[in-house]
Order: C-alpha cells, then structure tokens, then sequence
C-alpha cells in the first residue's frame, strides 16, 4: 500500500509539472536558464527614411549583462526605455560610421546612462577616422559633448563622464585590428566602404561564441567583410537593396545586394544570418531576398524587427 500511495503521488506531481509547461508562458522558463554567452538586442532595425522604426542600433549582453552599444540610431533611446534595459555597465560604444541613421541618438544615449549612474563614468568609444564631409570619431563626440560642444552640459548632468575615443584606421586594406581584449571579451576591427562615407565592421567574441556587424557597405568591402566574420555564430547585416537592378543604381555605391551578402557569408564560413537596416522595398520582397542569399548559403536567415533579442550560442 505505501509504495502504490508514493507511485500516486509522485504521478500526481509529473502531471502538475506538465501542466506548468504547457500553461507557463515560454518566456518564464527561458528566464530560468542560465544566460547566452552573447545577446544581441535591436534597439533599431530600420534606415534613414521614416517608416516606423529605429535607425540602426543595438545593445550587447555579455552573460546576460547589457554591456556595449553597437550603433545609436534615431530611436535608441526610445527602444532603450520600453525594454527597461540597465545601462550601468554599458561602457563600449562601436560606431560603424557616421550617417544620421546611425548616429543621431548617441547624446540621448549618454543622457539616459548618466541619469541611471551610481558613479563616475569612463566611455570606451571607437569610430572611423575622418574624410571629406565627415570629422574623425573623437571630433564628432567632442562637437557634441565637449567644451563648447551642442551638449557641453552633459557632462555636468548626473553624472560625471569621461570619454576615450579611438579614430579607426579607413583604408580599405586587409588589416583586422583588436581593439578590446579584457576577461575573455574580444572586439576586433576591419575597414569597410560606405561611399564617401568612412566606415568599419566590428567583431565581438566571448566564451566561443562570436557576432558580427558589418555596419553599412558597398561590395567593394566583402574580402575585408569575409576576413573579419571567418567562422561567426551570427553576422548582423546591412540589407538595404534588393539585386539589381531592383533598387536605385546609386544604391549599390553604399550598400551590398543580398546575392553578394549569401555569397560572404558562405565563403566566411558564418553559421546564421540576421538582416538588418531594411527598407519596405526590401521587406516586402522577402521570399525574393531569402532566395537570393540561399543560392550559396544555406544557414539560418531571419529578418531584424525592433526590440528583437537573439541569443547567440
């Protein structure tokens, strides 16, 4: 009798945890286990043009710690309060290169850090250097934020702060620099070519795992662009044309169609890929975009949408 009354009552409790599973939200149990090495957080996935979503930016966890900013697009700072995130440990900050769509809320991102602080802050900030219309990464953070800056008083406001800048190297040559190497955390570097525009690719690793940010670029960039993202758990790339001749021909001197992105991401090796900074001509041509990239890459493809979280294991 007592060993069928413990077979009832360990039943019993089989069937209530069954039921847990099935009526507990996904979301509860996935806030149970333990934290990818690396998330990736869309603050913005959209491009220049108005259409209801943020410029370009995202925030990266590291253990589950939201830790760099990748990007400050019009909007960041809107994504950043709907999602609650914790910017007290968000001291890196990659700009891929300069364009509004890319850039504009980067003082609204040092406003909401320092009115969160506890402390002094020390932002690791690294750019492109400068050419034609577009100043170096450390005069651009110095015209807004420094003395005589548009935003000179943030530095007096909640916090104080202080900023290293780093002026990235724009030749477009094979060289990959590291940039972060600090308790495992690496950040490594390689030009790209954006147009007139000077710009960079980042690569993050941690604990084995690796994303990649090609930021904006034109084809010209891919060989550097395939060296960087050599055997990458995620490449977060640009889509903001459609194959030719399916977008403006003056497109293609900045961006990289998605035939040229399936043909990288094969040769680099890469296991997934994210598209980000589309357009509606771009969404609206799914299927035509997935087929393009899956001529010669045959991995994971998903489409960026703001405040979207991807692990990356």
């Amino acid at each position: 009798m007592e060993i069928r009354r413990k077979i009832r009552k360990f039943k019993s409790l089989a069937l209530f945890g069954i039921c847990l599973a099935l009526l507990w939200p996904a979301e509860v149990w996935a806030a149970k286990a333990a934290p990818a090495p690396l998330e990736v957080i869309v603050l913005g996935s959209g491009g220049p043009r108005p259409f209801g979503r943020g410029g370009s930016s995202y925030v990266v966890e590291v253990d589950g710690v939201p830790r760099i900013l990748v990007d400050a697009g019009p909007g960041a700072f809107v994504r950043i309060g709907e999602l609650g995130l914790d910017l007290s440990d968000v001291d890196t900050v990659l700009l891929t290169h300069l364009h509004i769509d890319h850039s504009g809320d980067l003082p609204a991102f040092f406003n909401a850090r320092a009115l969160s602080a506890d402390g002094p802050i020390t932002y690791k900030i690294f750019g492109p250097d400068g050419a034609g219309l577009f100043p170096k990464t450390s005069r651009f953070v110095d015209l807004l934020v420094g003395d005589g800056g548009a935003f000179a008083y943030q530095t007096t406001f909640g916090a104080d702060e202080k900023f290293v800048v780093k002026d990235l190297a724009i030749n477009l040559n094979p060289t990959e620099t590291r940039i972060v190497d600090e308790k495992g955390l690496t950040i490594d570097e390689i030009a790209t070519h954006h147009g007139d525009c000077p710009s960079v690719a980042y690569r993050i690793s941690y604990k084995g795992v690796t994303v990649v940010f090609s930021g904006d670029m034109d084809a010209s960039a891919i060989p550097n662009l395939e060296k960087l993202a050599k055997d990458a758990n995620l490449l977060i790339f640009n889509c903001a044309v459609l194959d030719p001749p399916g977008s403006p021909k003056q497109l293609y001197e900045l961006h990289t169609p998605p035939k040229k992105i399936g043909e990288a991401a094969k040769a680099a090796g890469v296991k997934s890929i994210l598209l980000s900074h589309t357009a509606p001509d771009v969404e609206s041509r799914e299927a035509a975009v997935r087929a393009s990239i899956r001529a010669n890459f045959s991995g994971p493809v998903a489409f960026a949408t703001d405040r979207l979280k991807v692990p990356v294991r």
